[in-house]
């Protein structure tokens, strides 16, 4: 695997991280623990969780279980000192986590203690808040985002008080960087420049959603990344295996994601289909798996990526990291920008 920097800190990471969300709900804790022992060997050493964690569905009698599921691997494999284990705090939400109620200083303060304790670790590597409190434009909410209703003053105090509740749990020793996720270039800037202005952690990561048939970030977020030295941890960058072309033909097989949720999320549109084929077309043409040719693509972006991938099984892991090595071809590169400049943003 390739590694970089994550950010400004001195942690280094591959390219590729596991995405965890499955753990303890579709994916087993015994076959969760045979896919992270299988991602170290394969030199994915990355791991990504969050306290909401499980999905597909969230419900607040499984929050933080993926945590436990993790744990419990720490635990019983003596392995804490080879994984990079990220995981995040919730924002407001629907009553999962914490009544609903997100996250400011003081939550902060609570909800790294209970990660610490969920994960069986002393320290957390990464660990981000999971999305603004102000409000996000991610997961399809970019069609009527309107943030009039933002008060600019609320949100400059609400960020200092989170940098200095993170600063605190930096010099306990109980995390080591800070990342976000869902976030604008806007926000990213404002993180950053409140964070050396007043000598707290700065933000080392964004997770934002990031592939093929979602390229939101290209623009502004990528021209943030360059000049902010910030690494983007893209999630789904199989477009909730939409690229894999199992749901071509609107097949829906058992236990996949789209057969627990049939509108992935908002992301099937009556373009989303036809704009897939376009893409598995290509992977055909060159005889590439589209699985790998969807997560090759993302080390040919000019800022820097670890790609968080999911698999619901250890048979489904098997056949992403067979491609960790695979390195697409410039024409291939070349034709995939056509195709997305002939089919943008399908959902």
């Amino acid at each position: 695997m390739k590694t970089l920097t994550l950010g400004r800190t001195d942690i280094e990471v591959p390219n590729w991280c596991l995405g965890t969300m499955t753990f303890g709900n579709q994916t087993p804790e015994a076959d969760a623990h045979v896919q992270i022992d299988k991602a170290l060997d394969a030199g994915v050493n990355f791991l990504d969780s969050a306290e909401m964690y499980p999905v597909n569905p969230i419900r607040a009698e499984t929050v933080g279980d993926s945590e436990r599921v993790i744990g419990a691997w720490v635990k019983a494999s003596g392995r804490r000192d080879e994984v990079v284990i990220a995981t995040k705090v919730s924002g407001d939400n629907p009553g999962w986590v914490r009544d609903g109620k997100g996250y400011d200083g003081a939550v902060i303060r609570e909800a790294v203690d209970q990660s610490l304790a969920r994960l069986q670790t002393d320290v957390i590597d990464l660990y981000q808040m999971h999305w603004p409190m102000r409000g996000s434009y991610m997961f399809r909410q970019n069609w009527t985002y309107d943030p009039s209703g933002q008060n600019r003053e609320e949100t400059m105090a609400h960020m200092v008080d989170v940098l200095e509740a993170l600063d605190d749990c930096v010099k306990a020793g109980k995390i080591r960087a800070i990342g976000m996720s869902n976030e604008s270039a806007w926000g990213m800037t404002k993180w950053c420049d409140l964070a050396e202005a007043n000598g707290l952690p700065r933000m080392a990561s964004v997770q934002n959603e990031y592939s093929l048939l979602c390229r939101l970030y290209d623009t502004d977020m990528a021209e943030m990344a360059v000049n902010e030295d910030v690494t983007l941890l893209s999630f789904s960058p199989l477009a909730c295996g939409l690229l894999t072309g199992k749901y071509q033909g609107g097949a829906i097989p058992n236990g996949s994601r789209r057969s627990i949720g049939p509108e992935l999320g908002g992301r099937m549109t009556e373009r989303t289909l036809p704009i897939t084929q376009v893409y598995l077309d290509l992977a055909a043409k060159y005889g590439i798996d589209p699985v790998h040719m969807a997560m090759a693509w993302q080390d040919t972006r000019p800022f820097a990526i670890s790609a968080i991938f999911g698999a619901t099984t250890s048979t489904q892991l098997d056949h992403i990291l067979a491609g960790r090595d695979v390195v697409l071809p410039a024409e291939l590169v070349a034709e995939i920008d056509v195709a997305h400049r002939a089919n943008p943003a399908p959902y």
